[in-house]
């Protein structure tokens, strides 16, 4: 299989089910912005050194793929049909438990902190802030036009990078700069 395969030439791509629309549609720009976080938790990933955060790191990428396909495949033609395109309250479950162990290691926060830190936990900041633009064009698409499931996945995932971030930084030895 070649990676090019000359179909958007023109400005148009496939959705899952194969209707051809334009690379400028909200839903391209929506599952676009996934993509561009699961990229930023990539390089997180490249430069985590530690297991604990790094399997968590793998994990949300599989999830992000997931959230990916479900925004793809508008008509649930496609994805319904995969058991790994799901996302669930398990997983926003999962994305709680997480923040509530990474936090129990935490000093609590009590003013605004300025993003930064070290490689892992400025990076982790940036993907934050990638993870609530890609929640913003997801909820532009309106209410009918995605799973709510998806959109708490979101929401909860910026606040488990905001916690990530902490405690990367925190277990790297690095305070936070308050605002």
């Amino acid at each position: 299989m070649k990676i090019y395969t000359r179909t958007g030439d023109t400005g148009e791509t496939s959705l899952f089910g194969g209707e051809r629309v334009s690379k400028a549609e909200a839903r391209v720009a929506a599952y676009g912005d996934v993509d561009e976080l699961n990229a930023w938790l990539g390089l997180v990933r490249a430069s985590a050194h530690e297991g604990e955060l790094s399997g968590m790191l793998e994990q949300l990428q599989r999830d992000l793929f997931a959230v990916g396909a479900r925004l793809a495949d508008p008509a649930h033609r496609v994805a319904e049909r995969i058991a790994k395109a799901a996302i669930g309250a398990g997983d926003i479950a999962r994305l709680e438990a997480w923040i509530d162990q990474l936090e129990k290691g935490l000093p609590p926060l009590r003013r605004f902190i300025l993003a930064g830190g070290g490689a892992s936990g400025a990076s982790l900041h940036v993907a934050r802030t990638v993870c609530r633009r890609a929640e913003r064009t997801v909820v532009a698409l309106g209410p009918e036009s995605v799973e709510p499931e998806i959109l708490v996945y979101l929401n909860r995932l910026s606040d488990l990078l905001f916690v990530m971030a902490r405690a990367a930084n925190h277990r790297a030895g690095l305070g936070e700069t308050e605002w």
